[in-house]
């Protein structure tokens, strides 16, 4: 049998390419579900602790701790300990290259959706 009938005939295919980029330059920092739920979440309230973050994501604080470390490492959010009397807290906001890189990653999603809904 001849090499070429066991190769599939390829198509011309579309990828769809946002002005932002494309689907792979998403900000794979913020893509992953809970980190994305974690900026989201902060973006919409002035700060939030650990634990109203874990009880609004529904997660584990092994999980949490390490999404937020690296939205930390990153810079895109902050986080300030403290002590309400002899109970630590953990308080998270979101900063403004975080803000802005929840912007662009939305910006580049929206686009994303309006490129596959063209077809």
């Amino acid at each position: 049998m001849a090499r070429q009938s066991l190769l599939r005939k390829e198509r011309p295919v579309r990828a769809a390419v946002a002005p932002a980029g494309r689907a792979q330059d998403l900000d794979r920092l913020i893509h992953e579900r809970l980190r994305l739920g974690i900026v989201s979440a902060l973006a919409v309230n002035d700060s939030l602790s650990f634990s109203e973050l874990r009880r609004l994501l529904g997660t584990t604080d092994g999980n949490l701790s390490v999404h937020a470390r690296k939205l930390e490492d990153a810079g895109y959010i902050a986080c300030v300990k403290s002590f309400d009397g002899r109970t630590p807290r953990t308080e998270y906001r979101l900063t403004a290259p975080g803000r802005r890189a929840l912007e662009k990653y939305l910006a580049h999603m929206e686009a994303l959706i309006r490129a596959a809904r063209e077809k």
